[in-house]
């Protein structure tokens, strides 16, 4: 375990934990999972403390596991804005949006405010002053995916969020621009190799841009900087959990900040953490195992093709 930062709120401070765990050899695969980078939504660093809880417990026991882990090395960065949290707010304690704060301006319009705004950090989804620095987790992020993640030969990281619907949403760059990213043959292999071992599975997988475009996106930014080596594939998702799903089912909860975020009802915060541990394990194994089912040279045009059919229209790259 390491610190990668520590966050200043009025009298309190906080660390920014990264665990890591497998083989540090730099030639195999990572995976890595990400949770409160906005502070309100507490489900997602549920989620990832669930999943690393599992595999610590696990580790006492399970072989296969053991074994996995001598050809994988698994990155956890469970709570990115501990101010955040503590304050019950999206954004950090100065106030800004952390997934709108990279350097990244979107190419087309993105929407009023929701797509970022410099204007006050007093109104949500600000992305910090023009001529500012990252906020220091982002920057937290960042060291850690460049350290971790990016010099491998493949590697994939699941940031855990709840929104807005009543989908599980599996999101993929871009966010800045709807053109399909240069791996979106690997995004479209992925999907196909979860849908044929979870058929009943509820996500909808997508790129951003069918939902919205945004200015300053996080992991617009890091997968841009992974592509200055496009012999390596890092592939980072985004899991927007349904979080109209818990309010319909319980409306008392729109009376709640965090309800509006979060299943208050226990049965359904446990139901949440069994659907969704079991799609970070899926990750951490198809991360493992990538070149079994990575699309080669001649396979990646079709796999575009059929990527380019089901998320964009068939409309050429």
């Amino acid at each position: 375990m390491r610190i990668a930062g520590e966050v200043t709120c009025g009298e309190q401070r906080f660390p920014i934990h990264a665990i890591c765990m497998g083989n540090p050899d730099p030639d195999v695969p990572a995976a890595g999972f990400f949770g409160g980078i906005h502070g309100l939504e507490r489900i997602g660093a549920e989620v990832v403390i669930a999943y690393l809880r599992s595999l610590v417990m696990r580790l006492r026991w399970d072989g296969v596991l053991q074994r996995q882990l001598e050809s994988v090395r698994l990155v956890f960065m469970p709570v990115v804005n501990p101010g955040g949290l503590f304050r019950s707010t999206r954004a950090n304690p100065n106030g800004v949006d952390l997934m709108r704060n990279a350097p990244v301006d979107a190419v087309e319009r993105v929407p009023r405010l929701l797509g970022g705004q410099r204007l006050s950090p007093r109104l949500p989804w600000y992305r910090g002053r023009a001529d500012a620095a990252m906020e220091l987790e982002s920057e937290a992020v960042c060291r850690v995916v460049s350290d971790e993640m990016l010099a491998r030969p493949f590697s994939v990281a699941v940031d855990c969020h709840s929104g807005f619907g009543v989908d599980d949403r599996v999101w993929f760059p871009y966010a800045h621009t709807v053109s399909p990213i240069p791996d979106l043959p690997e995004i479209f292999r992925l999907k196909d190799i979860f849908d044929q071992a979870y058929p009943h599975h509820r996500y909808v997988f997508e790129p951003q841009s069918a939902q919205y475009l945004a200015h300053g996106d996080l992991w617009d930014y890091l997968y841009l900087r992974g592509r200055a080596n496009p012999e390596r594939t890092f592939l980072p998702l985004t899991l927007e959990m349904g979080s109209w799903l818990w309010v319909k089912k319980n409306p008392r909860q729109l009376l709640s900040r965090h309800g509006l975020f979060n299943p208050l009802r226990t049965h359904r915060l446990h139901r949440v953490l069994r659907r969704h541990v079991a799609w970070l394990d899926f990750v951490a194994r198809a991360a493992c195992s990538h070149r079994a089912w990575a699309p080669g040279k001649s396979d990646r045009e079709g796999d575009r093709k059929r990527a380019m059919a089901l998320w964009y229209g068939g409309s050429a790259a």
